[in-house]
């Protein structure tokens, strides 16, 4: 019984959410697109502060601002009247988040704010409080009932961590941020992992086992044993390529053809190898390896797909922690 009582109140507690998050929804005006241009606008640093609750809310939004391109941080409105209003600058956006905007200890950054007029941001349910009346940019989100004993932050906090990823990913899309600028900002990790491309574990120059289609098999032999990949791309006199041959064929051929070493490289390989453009995930890069049952890809940029840059083996991949 104990069991189903506990279930029935998380239940309660994530519908209470979920009737937060719709009035926030309803709530989005004119001043949310006024705050992501300011954001986005701003050149240099992006703060954010709070109390308690809403410092741990500020933080998280900072650090999520900081990893589509906004430069932002947090400080506690607690340390503010202890020396941390000098990391505020006359150039700083300020984004003050407080649930009642009357909290004691916001009140001296916001005097500093409006002494020194800095573009004041508040994120606030009373509209009657100091920090609603004193913000240049006013983002009011409702007032909500709140889970455990009606007092508990929860259901505010839960508008005010969803108002700062709506900043966020407005602002992202206003400053046409792509998956390779948010991948500069997580080069590890499995975000990190996630977003390599195929550029970033190719091997390129002169680890690259080319070979010419008119060279013989004798050739080749020595040049696939040199480089330990098990693959020669093939090129024409063009420096195209045209093929490639891998160990496994080799074998085979070498089965069933006493002369192997005599023949010509074009007589052996496989012709229209598989490439992939260099800015190709390389998770993809992983799929088409499966899909086609091999092991290895060449790699070419834009539409050239003849001019091999680089090779990418299965191994590198896996060494990347791509899966």
């Amino acid at each position: 019984m104990k069991k189903n009582k506990y279930r029935k109140i998380a239940h309660e507690v994530i519908d209470l959410e979920i009737q937060a998050l719709k009035k926030l929804k309803k709530s989005i005006n004119n001043s949310f697109d006024q705050a992501v241009n300011a954001i986005v606008k701003c050149n240099s640093k992006i703060i954010l502060c709070g109390v308690g609750k809403s410092y741990l809310i500020a933080s998280k939004i900072a650090a999520t601002l900081s990893s589509v391109g906004c430069p932002s941080f947090s400080i506690s409105a607690n340390d503010c009247s202890h020396g941390n209003l000098g990391s505020i600058s006359k150039k700083d956006l300020l984004i003050l988040i407080s649930n009642s905007g009357e909290t004691q200890e916001l009140k001296p950054v916001i005097r500093f704010a409006n002494r020194n007029k800095i573009t004041l941001i508040g994120i606030v349910s009373k509209k009657k409080s100091l920090l609603f009346k004193a913000s240049d940019i006013k983002l009011n989100i409702p007032e909500v009932k709140e889970a455990g004993l009606g007092i508990v932050p929860t259901s505010s906090t839960s508008e005010q961590l969803a108002i700062g990823d709506c900043l966020a990913v407005a602002a992202l899309n206003k400053k046409r941020f792509s998956k390779q600028n948010f991948k500069e900002f997580h080069p590890s990790g499995s975000l990190g992992a996630k977003l390599k491309t195929v550029e970033d574990l190719m091997l390129s120059g002169s680890k690259i086992p080319f070979i010419d289609e008119n060279a013989n098999m004798k050739k080749a032999l020595r040049i696939i044993t040199e480089k330990k990949l098990g693959l020669l791309i093939v090129t024409n006199k063009k420096k195209l390529t045209t093929g490639v041959i891998t160990d496994g064929q080799i074998r085979r051929i070498n089965q069933t053809n006493n002369s192997l070493i005599g023949l010509k490289v074009r007589k052996v390989m496989t012709k229209n190898p598989v490439s992939v453009n260099k800015d190709m995930l390389a998770v993809k890069g992983l799929a088409i390896m499966s899909d086609k049952k091999i092991t290895s890809l060449c790699v070419h940029r834009k539409n050239n797909l003849k001019k091999t840059i680089g090779v990418i083996h299965i191994h590198n991949i896996l060494d990347g922690n791509i899966s």
